[in-house]
């Protein structure tokens, strides 16, 4: 089991450092974000679009997001790049293309106020409406109440609360990460309450910065310490290939035989057919755009559709190279020091917990005076930033979309922020108190999600490129796709099969319901759709929509760009993946690959700039 690290007082003080900068950018936001409702929620809509792609990888860059990646990259090595793609990570490229574009240009303030955009107001789009809505917060209070007790287990590691807070003695030892979690929520709640969005956005750029630092340092740290011939001698010759067969192949021995255990438990030596479903369901899952979380929250924060499109063009290349460096440092370091951390890493029935590898490694001497500081700040940056956006999104939801909606529909600049700062404080409270209860809540929570996350892509496919598709069948699909999701893990034929493998049942339903519920119903009303596709101006199947606008606009011209998207989505992904693979190359000295990479992301960035760039309209 890992052992506590003793801080030192430069340790302490960068940390304490920047939580005094958050409370700074909370008071001085404050102001600002008090004007109005859209202020405060979407930051004016006036912050530029570097900035809110800045924000938006901070956010991204989250504590268990890196854990995990971690332990993959060091069983799995670069085919590990493939695994997000669960995520799916290649959204922002989608989002870069054209869904941005099409999102921003409704001018709404959530997902569930743009569903009415969609639908209009009829019984099946207020239906659909409640379900994003039900949705959203569902999601947002799941990852608010695991985020903060993921990151209260990872502070004790550091900071054992008994020593720090001697008069907390009497904490029993099982609530002690509860503690911890509450202490940095706290700093949290403060600037996301007081600033919104604009206090998001500038806390999330100092966090961004602290956290390059400790990535770029870990990489160096492990560039410093570690040769190739020594890592080459270690891991199977496969580990260094993104390339892979039917089966992955990758088959470790010696010190290192029970990594095949856990290959074996994640389902994944059949590597083609995970990779072909991981992609399958990344494709349809991209295509159905943004989830109603602090994503979707920060395109509709852009100034103008173009720069939405910046925006979640920016996020790959801000988030991916810093953070993968830090991955891989971490990754190299982990297994060179094997022998070393193996006792630390080791759970009380004596298996590996490779999730451990992350903290044992900042546990080890080669981690110098200051930085673990820093590493820490970064690890609780990261915490905050999710955390921040994930509040701002859930109020934004149940302000705009329940409150005033259904109840103040003529609120004040000052109700609404009153408005804001009670619902922030209960979100908080109910996250925390789920957090308490985890193990008893855990099951539940997790069913709801899923179910909700399986019923989604079907119903958000064809609410972009269908006119016919209307309130009901979004309502019909999403509610077919919850039951198999909610159903199948409770079957035995189902007990240890990957979620993943059984997604086309769930996605099938979906559709099917979708497609009735449409049918079974009347036609969105004609001026919503035209004024939907008017403004959005979407690819796909909107022939009768398109003849009735042209007919009252004769110079409208129809999108017909979508071959153009799709190539430009294809080089995209190629763009992103060599965004990863290049600072893992890096890090693991292999010159030749890292220029290859390199050469990629150049040419591909030539091709989207003629492409993609050059072809945006303002």
């Amino acid at each position: 089991m890992l052992q506590s690290v003793s801080l030192t007082i430069w340790d302490i003080v960068i940390i304490v450092s920047y939580l005094c900068i958050l409370v700074i950018i909370g008071l001085y936001s404050k102001r600002l974000a008090s004007r109005n409702l859209e202020s405060y929620l979407l930051g004016g809509k006036s912050i530029p679009w570097y900035m809110l792609g800045l924000s938006n990888a901070s956010g991204m860059f989250d504590i268990s997001g890196t854990v995990w990646l971690v332990a993959i990259t060091v069983i799995y090595g670069l085919k590990s790049i493939y695994i997000p793609w669960l995520w799916p990570v290649f959204n922002q490229i989608f989002l870069m293309v054209y869904l941005s574009v099409w999102l921003r240009r409704s001018g709404c303030k959530t997902g569930a106020e743009w569903i009415e955009f969609r639908f209009g107001k009829d019984k099946g789009a207020i239906a659909s409406h409640w379900i994003i809505v039900i949705f959203a917060v569902l999601v947002g209070l799941s990852m608010l109440a695991y985020g903060f007790i993921g990151l209260g287990k990872f502070i004790e590691i550091f900071i054992p609360l008994k020593s720090a807070f001697p008069f907390l003695g009497f904490v029993p030892d099982a609530y002690v990460p509860h503690v911890w979690g509450v202490i940095f929520t706290m700093f949290a709640v403060f600037y996301a309450l007081l600033g919104g969005m604009l206090s998001i956005v500038w806390a999330d750029v100092a966090q961004y910065l602290i956290m390059a630092l400790a990535g770029i340092a870990v990489a160096a740290i492990a560039m410093h310490h570690v040769d190739a011939p020594t890592l080459s001698a270690l891991v199977p010759n496969d580990w260094y290939s993104p390339a892979f067969g039917w089966e992955l192949n990758l088959d470790w021995s010696g010190k290192f035989a029970e990594f095949n255990d856990k290959i074996s438990t994640d389902g994944y030596q059949l590597f083609s057919l995970f990779f072909g479903m991981v992609f399958l369901k990344g494709i349809l899952a991209s295509v159905a755009g943004p989830a109603p979380t602090y994503d979707m929250q920060k395109i509709l924060s852009t100034r103008s559709p173009k720069e939405a499109a910046l925006m979640s063009g920016s996020v790959s290349v801000i988030l991916m190279p810093i953070r993968y460096l830090m991955i891989t440092g971490f990754a190299v370091l982990g297994l060179v020091l094997f022998e070393q951390i193996s006792p630390q890493i080791r759970n009380a029935s004596g298996a590996i917990d490779f999730e451990l590898v992350l903290p044992a490694v900042i546990n080890h001497p080669w981690i110098p005076t200051g930085l673990v500081g820093l590493i820490l700040a970064g690890l609780l940056a990261a915490f905050m930033s999710t955390f921040a956006g994930t509040l701002n999104a859930v109020q934004a939801y149940i302000v705009n979309d329940i409150y005033i909606k259904y109840f103040k529909p003529n609120i004040t600049s000052r109700q609404a922020a009153r408005a804001n700062y009670i619902v922030g404080l209960v979100v908080v409270l109910v996250s925390i108190c789920f957090g308490m209860l985890a193990e008893d809540v855990n099951s539940v929570l997790q069913w709801v999600t899923g179910a909700l996350y399986g019923s989604y892509i079907a119903a958000n496919i064809l609410k972009w490129h269908w006119w016919r598709f209307n309130g009901s069948g979004f309502a019909y699909g999403m509610a077919a796709g919850m039951l198999p999701a909610l159903i199948l893990p409770l079957l035995p034929a189902f007990a240890n099969v990957l979620p993943l493998y059984y997604f086309p049942i769930i996605f099938a339903c979906s559709l099917i319901g979708c497609i009735c519920g449409t049918y079974a119903t009347k036609q969105t009303d004609e001026e919503v759709l035209k004024n939907f596709y008017r403004k959005t101006r979407p690819w796909g199947y909107w022939k009768p929509v398109y003849e009735q606008v042209k007919a009252e606009t004769p110079a409208f011209s129809k999108n017909t760009a979508m071959l153009r998207d799709m190539a430009n989505v294809g080089v995209g992904i190629i763009w992103q993946t060599a965004l990863v693979a290049a600072p893992m190359f890096l890090v693991l000295k292999k010159t030749w690959p890292c220029i290859l990479c390199v050469l990629l992301i150049g040419l591909t960035s030539w091709i989207l700039k003629w492409n993609w760039y050059d072809k945006l309209e303002n």
